[in-house]
């Protein structure tokens, strides 16, 4: 555990599907940024 604040949520667009998306951190301009199920495709649990 550990004595963890409220996070601070930025609003996104996820770079794989356009949606709205928020993350608990600032995304930098060089990296793309995705939502919770796009996020999840890219580690790794690819169902096509």
């Amino acid at each position: 555990g550990g004595g963890y604040g409220p996070r601070e949520m930025h609003s996104v667009t996820c770079s794989n599907c356009g949606k709205d998306a928020e993350v608990p951190f600032l995304p930098r301009g060089d990296r793309p940024v995705y939502c919770s199920d796009c996020f999840a495709q890219q580690r790794g649990a690819r169902s096509y």
